[in-house]
């Protein structure tokens, strides 16, 4: 078997993969559903409805789970990575958009009172992190995933 068999065929690696393009094509369909403009930048940014990290992470560990079962360490070690990044998804990096939502809004003021030395290109990215909901949400699509590519597409 070739190593591009044995990657394509390879039902964790998939999993996460899969996982993560659909959390970021629905990211980006209900972004341009919501503001009516597409926005390339969706397909690959961070922050938004679902949380594509979550999904990666979701999507890899249960598939772990399902191929080598709840008790293997390689599980275990999935696991802590996808509590890890969910974490750091719900407050780190929350916390940093909602941050940089608050400069972006004195530079705004700045703009307004005439300050010229501040442009839009100084603004600072508010997509960085996800609300609970949308952790959720693309655990879920992990989760779904990890059955669907175990069980349909990769089974034994």
């Amino acid at each position: 078997m070739s190593a591009i068999d044995e990657i394509i065929t390879n039902a964790a690696l998939m999993s996460a993969v899969l996982s993560w393009l659909f959390a970021q094509v629905m990211k980006t369909v209900l972004h341009t559903v919501i503001t009516r403009q597409f926005s390339a930048e969706r397909l690959v940014g961070t922050g938004g409805m679902p949380s594509s990290h979550s999904a990666t992470v979701c999507g890899l560990a249960g598939a772990i789970c399902i191929r080598l079962g709840p008790g293997s360490t390689e599980f275990a070690l999935a696991a802590a990575l996808a509590i890890i990044v969910m974490y750091d998804a719900l407050g780190i990096r929350r916390q940093a958009g909602k941050q940089a939502k608050v400069l972006n809004e004195m530079i705004d003021s700045f703009e307004r009172l005439g300050e010229d030395n501040l442009s839009a290109e100084d603004k600072l990215k508010e997509f960085l992190g996800h609300s609970p909901l949308q952790v959720l949400v693309g655990a879920a699509i992990g989760i779904l995933f990890s059955f669907l590519v175990c069980h349909v597409l990769l089974p034994y």
